[in-house]
């Protein structure tokens, strides 16, 4: 057997080898979904993903007698070097993700190398993975592989754990997606604390409206950057990024599924929700042709899917810890459960990810009866 040898990415050719290479690991993996390798290339194509425009990253391939049998990428997001240390990032703290290997050996060789990059760029900590940023896909997959992830969520095989924790890593964060039955009501409880709302003329619950779109994304962006800015792990989107994703996005943005909360006049909360789009492009194993553009394009038409996917919301955080807090989070949530049931035909929602110490959170899916169904877990060990 030829010597394993660790390159760094370079050609476009290269970058197709990367995107590929799942491709053939995850074949037999009924879990798996396929993403569209237009878009999994334009996530590692700086001039196509906003991330870059405060983040660098040397892409990896490990190679054996003439095959690519593992990848990997080590990055630094020099906003997530301002961030204070106690909040997960902090100076002098790198990161690898999008990691994928054949055989433990293939992926401790690419960690390495990996690591020595991050070293010579003055790194002295390493979080992974995080693939890439931290709004992407971060974490390992530690439980819950009986089923697929939803949109914008990630995979993993089981190994991959002892094979990090072999590596000298140590876990530091846990994030949580919690599973819903939207076809049913919520608990008498959270009925009244709705009803209450509706009858407070301080409180105003509205759809976005996609015509105004920038409009409406800047809003958002406001009360995200806001109300996330104390939680582990958070580094503050960028326009270049939020105009990236809004392109991505925007086909599943419907202005029934994202709401926005106003008191006295002013936006001060956020829900996005999302048609899980894993449903229409699994069949297409990662290609538009020569059919699946047509298939696509009836789907995001008129969306028919049993799941529906929260990936954002929040709170300003004057109002965080409040009772209003948790009575805007309920408003929201059960307007956008009755149009995704009665308009999109959806049973089930997902909520997540959601910081494991995020107890605000946590006790509102738990208090509308969801429960956790997949755990991802983030590492770090000094280099």
């Amino acid at each position: 057997m030829a010597d394993l040898t660790i390159r760094p990415v370079e050609t476009k050719r290269d970058r197709k080898a990367f995107v590929d290479l799942p491709f053939r690991l995850y074949a037999d993996d009924p879990n798996w979904v396929a993403p569209l390798k237009q878009e999994a290339l334009a996530t590692i194509t700086p001039a196509r993903n906003g991330w870059y425009s405060h983040a660098k990253a040397q892409l990896f391939l490990a190679e054996q007698d003439g095959r690519v049998v593992g990848r990997m990428s080590a990055h630094i997001d020099t906003l997530a070097l301002t961030m204070p240390a106690e909040q997960g990032f902090g100076p002098d703290t790198g990161q690898w993700g999008l990691m994928e290997a054949e055989r433990e050996d293939v992926f401790q060789a690419l960690l390495a190398r990996a690591e020595d990059w991050l070293r010579a760029e003055g790194i002295t900590r390493a979080l992974g993975p995080i693939s890439q940023s931290i709004w992407e896909q971060p974490g390992l997959l530690i439980e819950g592989f009986d089923h697929p992830p939803t949109i914008m969520m990630g995979h993993a095989p089981p190994e991959h754990r002892a094979w990090i924790e072999a590596a000298g890593y140590e876990p530091v964060k846990r994030l949580l997606t919690y599973d819903l039955d939207i076809t049913q009501e919520f608990p008498p409880i959270v009925k009244r604390i709705i009803r209450s709302g509706e009858q407070n003329p301080r409180i105003r619950i509205r759809e976005v409206d996609k015509r105004r779109f920038e409009e409406e994304a800047a809003i958002i962006l406001g009360i995200l950057n806001d109300a996330w800015s104390d939680n582990w792990g958070f580094v503050p989107l960028t326009p270049p990024e939020i105009k990236d994703v809004g392109v991505k996005l925007k086909p599943i943005v419907f202005n029934d599924l994202i709401r926005i909360a106003e008191l006295d006049g002013k936006p001060v909360a956020f829900m996005i929700t999302l048609p899980d789009l894993n449903e229409a492009i699994a069949p297409l194993n990662g290609s538009l042709l020569p059919f699946g553009w047509a298939k696509l394009l009836l789907w995001l038409r008129a969306p028919k899917v049993r799941t529906m996917r929260v990936p954002l919301m929040g709170v300003v955080k004057e109002l965080q810890s409040s009772r209003l807090a948790s009575q805007l989070a309920f408003m929201m949530i059960e307007y956008i459960r009755k149009a995704s049931v009665d308009r999109y035909g959806a049973s089930r929602g997902e909520i997540g990810w959601i910081l494991d110490d995020n107890q605000g959170m946590r006790s509102i899916a738990e208090t509308i009866q969801s429960r956790v169904n997949k755990v991802y877990q983030i590492y770090a060990r000094d280099l």
